[in-house]
């Protein structure tokens, strides 16, 4: 009897399934949602997989291979440039031309005439980040008080958001132990576009609650969430994302369950150094 996959081998098994699609449908174009159905990957997490397994996003290594497989044509063949800006999925030359020169800094006639230019390039070492291995906590269902913030995410201006939270605690008299800053986030940059990302900026309450204006009362859902807890500078936390995708997630053997994560962030900004903060990150998992 065979030994059944364990999770990281899975997701390794369903990564390199969409890293053989790609090569093999380079002449075609690549749907977001065609590597999402094969992966079983959600199109919201299939990014941030990728990214962590690949060290780079999805799109940038679907172009990569594809410069890299015209400068094997250009370099052994003898094939037309139109010929082979089709033959890796590019609808003009002109198109194969920038994306090459972007990557290669070269044009492809000039690569094709220049035989001693090196086709390999040295890949950035990935950044180390400050980030616990994780566990698993069962969440109750928490009630806070919420402002919907869209756009992006490094634009919103949450420090004035909570202030009008903690402004709105005092008018309505919330005021108890046990009030946490949070902050829901359903969309991934790498998929949706900055004007368009939505975020929930929220302080979790003890006391019931009425809507006022833009200030809303809701429930985040309770269940199974896998926690870490990332410290340094909060422009940076992205880096703690791609390792929680791209590695501890199949490590210890959990799949997403929800398109949100969560955030709370433990330390006071006011009383803490940038490189010092804690930030506590929520996935909902199966």
């Amino acid at each position: 009897m065979k030994n059944r996959l364990t999770t990281e081998e899975d997701y390794r098994r369903r990564v390199n399934l969409v890293i053989e699609y790609v090569r093999e449908h380079l002449d075609s174009e690549i749907e977001i949602n065609t590597l999402a159905e094969l992966s079983a990957f959600s199109p919201f997490h299939l990014h941030r997989i990728l990214r962590g397994y690949l060290g780079e996003p999805v799109g940038s290594f679907i172009v990569r291979t594809r410069v890299e497989a015209a400068a094997t044509l250009l370099r052994y063949s003898d094939m037309a440039i139109s010929d082979i800006a089709y033959r890796v999925g590019y609808g003009t030359p002109s198109s194969l031309t920038k994306a090459f020169v972007k990557q290669m800094k070269i044009s492809p006639t000039e690569y094709r005439t220049t035989k001693n230019y090196r086709i390999m390039t040295m890949q950035s070492p990935r950044p180390e980040v400050n980030l616990t291995k994780g566990k698993i906590v069962e969440l109750e269902p928490k009630t806070v008080l919420y402002i919907r913030a869209t756009g992006s995410y490094s634009s919103v201006d949450f420090g004035s958001l909570f202030a009008r939270l903690w402004e709105e605690i005092k008018i309505q008299g919330l005021y108890t132990a046990g009030i946490e800053h949070i902050g829901m986030y359903y969309n991934n940059p790498e998929i949706t576009s900055g004007e368009n990302l939505m975020s929930d900026v929220c302080l979790r309450i003890c006391k019931p609650a009425q809507p006022h204006d833009d200030i809303a009362v809701k429930e985040i859902p309770g269940g199974r969430y896998a926690v870490f807890t990332y410290t340094g500078e909060y422009h940076k936390v992205g880096l703690a994302y791609d390792k929680i995708y791209g590695e501890l997630l199949a490590k210890n053997g959990l799949e997403p369950r929800s398109n949100y994560c969560m955030e709370k962030y433990v330390s006071d900004p006011r009383k803490t150094a940038q490189e010092k903060a804690k930030t506590e990150i929520y996935i909902p998992v199966e």
